[in-house]
């Protein structure tokens, strides 16, 4: 495990990611990647994302969409009466 410093890049705060690991996993520079946060362990998890799946319709859409539907439930019920 590498421990790195988030820092300000013009308006962003950004964290650099480690060389090896993005060759590991086949990123380069435009790759897209999806950022999943798990608010319950402090996480942020990154992962490659396969061509096609960052569009609406993909895999990680509808995961979104259901962790939206299982957090927001109760709301959602209740506007809806």
């Amino acid at each position: 495990m590498e421990i790195r410093k988030v820092f300000r890049a013009g308006n962003s705060l950004v964290v650099a990611l480690p060389r090896d690991a993005l060759r590991e996993l086949g990123l380069e520079e435009g790759a897209p990647v999806a950022v999943e946060v798990d608010a319950s362990k402090r996480r942020l998890v990154l992962r490659a994302v396969e061509i096609g799946e960052e569009r609406v319709g993909g895999a990680g859409f509808a995961r979104l969409v259901e962790d939206f539907l299982d957090k927001y439930e109760r709301a959602l019920k209740e506007l809806g009466r």
